[in-house]
């Protein structure tokens, strides 16, 4: 895992913070000063928890757990969900489903039923619908998709949430709380950082402060992934290699 650069963190703005009048004072630890009215994220302590998330997130991504991706806000969606899916991992980007961690049974039930209309279009079935039927079917689905498309392959609850924006988000904050469900966040000096168990003290305004902690994030769940790959792959041969070791040995004995 890349160790984290200072510089690369200050040139894409990482260090800015809000408006010390909006600041949240559980965010003092995390503050280096202030400069015109502005928060200064102090970016050595930033480096260190991009780098503890790093670890502990290439940690669950070998373990085979999906990392479910929330960012809303405009400036984050379109980083979000480009990096989310270069690393196969489920993301919401349109609005969070309320309920989409704790009533989880409901969500899936929406995701079978955008299945159940995509064999219908596979079987022929859907052509002997009326036109308006039709009409009513593809807009439930397009609905479905915008909300749930990411999810699709999600079939149990995330071992991890990762958040740009806790304070937009904290809805989705609540529910993985109350599933002690750890999670992982962006976290401005606006916002309160009890809740969350990894916090990355960063502009969460910025795209370019959004791409550059994103990076670093995705690099190592990447790392964890080619891990868990690596490590199948070596056990195959060995698997296969343990019969014909019992054979000869048995052979041996007669």
């Amino acid at each position: 895992m890349a160790k984290v650069n200072i510089k690369e963190l200050l040139d894409n703005g990482v260090h800015f913070g809000h408006l010390t009048r909006k600041w949240d004072p559980n965010m003092a630890p995390y503050i280096y000063t202030e400069r015109n009215g502005v928060h200064i994220i102090d970016l050595y302590k930033t480096a260190a928890k991009i780098e503890e998330t790093a670890e502990a997130l290439q940690k669950i991504a070998n373990s085979g757990r999906k990392i479910l991706f929330v960012a809303t806000k405009k400036q984050a969606k379109d980083i979000v969900a480009e990096k989310a899916k270069n690393i196969n991992m489920p993301f919401i980007t349109e609005r969070w489903p309320g309920g989409m961690l704790t009533n989880f049974i409901t969500i899936r039930k929406a995701v079978k039923k955008m299945s159940s209309i995509d064999r219908m279009k596979l079987d022929g079935s859907f052509d002997a619908l009326s036109k308006r039927e039709k009409l009513q079917i593809n807009r439930q689905r397009e609905k479905l998709e915008k909300n749930l498309g990411s999810i699709t392959d999600m079939t149990r609850l995330p071992g991890a949430l990762f958040i740009v924006d806790v304070k937009k988000e904290h809805i989705a904050v609540a529910e993985a709380q109350k599933l002690n469900i750890p999670i992982f966040a962006m976290v401005d000096t606006n916002s309160d950082p009890r809740p969350i168990d990894f916090v990355i003290p960063a502009n969460d305004d910025a795209s370019k402060s959004i791409d550059k902690v994103l990076s670093f994030i995705t690099d190592a769940i990447a790392e964890g992934l080619a891990e868990r790959k690596a490590g199948k792959e070596k056990a195959q041969p060995e698997a296969a290699e343990a019969p014909k070791a019992e054979a000869k040995t048995t052979e041996e004995a007669k």
